[in-house]
């Protein structure tokens, strides 16, 4: 019989977000400036702790990263051309017609969607792209990984399924089920891919909102009881395993 391992794998932190969460390819950041009409501004809304921000700012002269959070921007990732401020979707920080590109990476699903493409017609320079992405249910690479996957599919759907927000169903879904009232095109077929290891899986689904939600609700066994059945699974924590992710594009021109 499994027992639970000695580290507390969801007791991570408010860094956990920052440290754990997968950062976007430098080719989704590179093609969104492509399709931008100017490259002077982008504004990056939700920008949670910088990952996509900090990207775009390789492409663009200044970036605005724009998040409701204080801590989630204290863990922001500095850079030269980024400018962060604590801002909610719905009452952008940024003047009027300035943006070639505003972007909202896995944020887009806790706006008021209203309000929120009222300020992007707002901020938006003419002809500017709009463009609100998410990342799909990881999956682990390969066929010596099939057990690996198949348990923390589970685990996602079944065992803090119940935990996970409603506003989850439409990451899920790639946003393809909300209003989207731009010229939409498509996007190219993207994905996040990371060598991890044991300590690096754990802490990510560490900060899954269902694991606060579940913690919340006293199911620690639970979640305890899980890390140490996929624990005993992975085997050596340091043998690292290929673990990707669906990248999901809605892009319009405002």
């Amino acid at each position: 019989m499994s027992t639970a391992p000695s580290k507390n794998w969801f007791d991570q932190g408010g860094a956990a977000y920052a440290r754990f969460r997968p950062e976007y390819p430098p080719s989704l950041a590179a093609f969104l400036s492509s399709v931008a009409p100017t490259r002077r501004l982008a504004v990056d809304v939700g920008c949670g702790n910088g990952q996509l921000t900090t990207q775009l700012a390789d492409h663009f002269d200044q970036v605005l990263g724009l998040d409701p959070s204080a801590d989630q921007l204290a863990n922001a990732v500095a850079h030269p051309r980024v400018e962060y401020r604590q801002s909610a979707a719905e009452q952008l920080q940024a003047e009027p017609g300035s943006a070639g590109l505003i972007t909202a990476a896995q944020a887009a699903h806790w706006f008021d969607l209203p309000r929120f493409y009222e300020e992007v017609r707002r901020v938006a320079a003419p002809g500017a792209v709009v463009s609100l992405l998410s990342y799909g249910v990881l999956a682990l690479d390969g066929a010596r990984d099939r057990a690996l996957d198949g348990r923390i599919q589970r685990f996602y759907a079944d065992e803090v399924g119940r935990y996970w927000p409603a506003e989850r169903r439409l990451v899920d879904a790639g946003y393809a089920s909300i209003d989207f009232p731009f010229d939409e095109r498509p996007g190219p077929a993207l994905e996040i891919r990371k060598p991890w290891t044991l300590d690096e899986m754990l802490g990510y689904v560490s900060t899954w909102s269902a694991i606060r939600s579940a913690r919340e609700a006293g199911q620690e066994a639970l979640l305890h009881r899980f890390a140490a059945e996929f624990a005993e699974m992975w085997g050596d924590p340091t043998t690292r395993r290929e673990v990707r992710w669906p990248i999901n594009m809605r892009l319009g021109t405002v």
